[in-house]
């Protein structure tokens, strides 16, 4: 079904980590505004534990998440393909924008490790959304 929203992907290795973050905040300060997906190139059994800790200091409860496989119809149907630490793994099309976020890997981190990561996520995500989808473009 056409849509008007943008559509953003957010991509990084094993999904369990800042794409999904980023997939949140997204959802979070978008509202329905834009349409929000994530995948991983190489995605992991479940999300990483000190990722949904974090973001639920935040408010934000993303437990029931799971890791998707990217598919080359997800980057199709996306006008805003967000890489972090994947960036060969993901085909491209044209009339995609491409974006690649040098993030760190939160995998294998601690909460107190993961919240930077998580608050420059949200500065990232802010930022991109006032460009896509600024408030008022309903």
């Amino acid at each position: 079904m056409p849509t008007d929203k943008p559509t953003v992907l957010f991509v990084c290795v094993h999904n369990a980590g800042r794409s999904q973050m980023a997939a949140a905040w997204m959802s979070r300060l978008a509202g329905d505004r834009v349409e929000v997906r994530s995948a991983g190139s190489a995605p992991a059994a479940e999300v990483n534990p000190a990722v949904v800790a974090a973001l639920r200091e935040v408010g934000i409860d993303i437990a029931a998440e799971t890791p998707e496989l990217l598919t080359a119809g997800a980057v199709r149907a996306a006008d805003v393909c967000v890489t972090m630490g994947c960036g060969d793994a993901c085909p491209v099309f044209p009339g995609r924008r491409y974006l690649d976020w040098k993030l760190d890997d939160p995998a294998g981190q601690g909460v107190e490790a993961v919240r930077p990561i998580r608050d420059e996520i949200r500065a990232l995500v802010a930022d991109l959304l006032a460009e896509i989808a600024p408030e008022g473009d309903a």
